[in-house]
């Protein structure tokens, strides 16, 4: 199999950029960022996935004086250590500090006293796919970890206020049609209920292209093992590398004001459907389609395929639950400021309720979740009520489904 440089492809046919797009960003920002990170102690919770590993190498840029890194991935956040520790020229602490751990169990509260407090703080620890809707308990779960945890996690942070803290969200986040982007509104308006008295920001954006569990990374796991694939033919978004992700993060976590939500500044024209990036990658590896009717026959014609027989392909209209057909990063009721910096936009006017507003939330929810009687549809009205512009669209169906 004549596998392709994958960084190269993301560059010349996915995001179509030869450089970041915050390059600019970040290197008229290096004195205040050498500044705020150089020397300092830092928590990456989430930190093996792609968008927290891509967070950590860009902070390492900046010569932080101790790095913690934890993640539920044992193997995950081993890879980084090696990957880390196997770059060349690549700076890392004295203090590096990897633990395999959930940061809503007891031993991460023992192990954040015991290094407590640190300067800068970033949590990627978040269900992010909309697959993950299907019933009562993936939303539960859902919730769980991307609302009630990030509330735990800031209790236990506001005992040590950080100079920074980052809590990543999600473009679904504006105007949600599934419960991954209301899960994520809903914890931006948790986490912005602290922004008082911690320094607060978050930042919503487009798919990261080749990341981990996604539809993109998924071909290089089905051509290592020669399975077909499948593709829909009428979904397109917004997308940036694994690189701008990190970048993203990190220059909303340093120099975003407390509850600003950043984003970054594409335009429609930047929009690529899921097809075309499919095509481009099939051209760029040499080797030929077959375009299939159906994920059975695509499943046939895998079986005993040789290295240069036309790779089956099924397109597929999408009709799974959640699915947004556009993307936004913000809505007409936001306050937005698109001259602080020349990639990144800044929502000025974030929602921030009270405290005692985000507990009675939680508290609604748990009620419906601890009742003897519930569904999803259940959670999902409740849900709806608390964030106004909560349209799900429900089909009846979802990606665990299809192939």
């Amino acid at each position: 199999m004549n596998l392709i440089d994958i960084s190269q492809f993301i560059r010349e046919h996915v995001v179509k950029r030869r450089q970041s797009m915050f390059a600019d960003d970040v290197e008229r920002s290096r004195d205040r960022l050498i500044t705020e990170i150089q020397g300092k102690s830092v928590l990456v919770v989430g930190a093996a996935g792609t968008i927290g590993k891509s967070y950590t190498k860009a902070l390492l840029d900046f010569e932080p004086g101790k790095l913690v890194v934890v993640d539920t991935n044992e193997n995950g956040l081993t890879e980084l250590t090696r990957d880390l520790r196997s770059t060349a020229d690549q700076f890392v602490p004295k203090e590096y500090i990897s633990y395999p751990m959930n940061f809503g169990e007891a031993a991460f509260k023992k192990m954040f006293a015991e290094h407590a407090p640190f300067d800068i703080i970033a949590n990627f620890a978040a269900h992010k796919h909309v697959r993950s809707e299907k019933d009562k308990y993936s939303v539960e779960a859902m919730l769980e970890n991307n609302v009630f945890k990030a509330r735990d996690f800031l209790d236990l942070v506001i005992k040590t206020p950080p100079s920074h803290f980052f809590c990543v969200s999600t473009d679904k986040a504006a105007n949600p049609v599934n419960v991954m982007g209301a899960s994520k509104k809903l914890m931006e308006e948790t986490i912005m209920a602290y922004s008082q008295s911690i320094p607060i920001t978050t930042a919503r954006f487009a798919n990261v292209a080749f990341s981990n569990g996604s539809l993109l990374d998924g071909y290089v796991q089905r051509l290592m093992k020669n399975q077909a694939l499948s593709c829909p033919s009428d979904v397109r978004r917004f997308f940036v590398s694994p690189e701008e992700s990190g970048q993203i993060c990190l220059l909303a976590c340093v120099l975003g004001e407390s509850s600003e939500i950043f984003f970054p500044k594409l335009d429609e024209e930047e929009l690529i459907s899921f097809k075309q990036i499919t095509e481009d990658f099939f051209l760029a590896m040499g080797r030929e389609m077959i375009v299939c009717n159906s994920e059975e026959e695509a499943k046939q014609l895998s079986v005993n395929l040789g290295s240069s027989d036309p790779y089956p392909v099924y397109f597929f209209e999408s009709d799974t639950s959640g699915e947004k057909q556009f993307e936004e990063f913000y809505t007409e009721c936001d306050k937005v400021n698109f001259a602080k910096f020349s990639a990144l936009g800044v929502i000025e006017n974030a929602n921030k309720p009270s405290l005692e507003r985000v507990q009675r939330t939680i508290e609604e929810l748990r009620a419906v979740m601890n009742s003897d009687n519930y569904d999803k549809a259940a959670i999902v009205a409740v849900l709806e009520e608390l964030i106004p512009d909560f349209g799900h669209i429900e089909t009846g169906k979802n990606l665990d489904q299809k192939m």
